[in-house]
């Protein structure tokens, strides 16, 4: 499944390049599109000087194959924070021995 329409399309590097930036776009926070941006272009700038077709192909393939699983990931890890409620709301209590909560305890001492 590939993570935007079009991706069937992509021939040569810079159709490659355009759909990853495309891919970009979806990724939840600025700072993590940004992240991943500067990564496809040292990618891009990196196999600059490539010629051999097959290898081409097989960049262009592991390129979506790869934008597909942290797409994924993403909306994997957003499900994730929907169904579980935040870590700041769920509060723990430790208790002594006569079940009193452990602030009461520490208070108690403090005075």
């Amino acid at each position: 499944m590939p993570p935007l329409p079009g991706a069937e399309l992509v021939r040569t590097p810079v159709h490659l390049y355009r759909y990853l930036l495309r891919c970009c776009k979806q990724l939840p926070t600025r700072a993590m599109q940004q992240h991943y941006q500067h990564a496809i272009r040292q990618g891009y700038n990196s196999h600059t000087d490539e010629d051999d077709p097959e290898r081409i192909q097989l960049i262009i393939q592991r390129a979506i194959s790869d934008a597909d699983w942290i797409l994924d990931k993403r909306k994997e890890d957003q499900r994730r924070k929907i169904l579980l409620p935040p870590v700041s709301t769920v509060s723990w209590k430790k208790r002594d021995s006569k079940g009193n909560p452990a602030t009461q305890i520490s208070k108690k001492v403090c005075k």
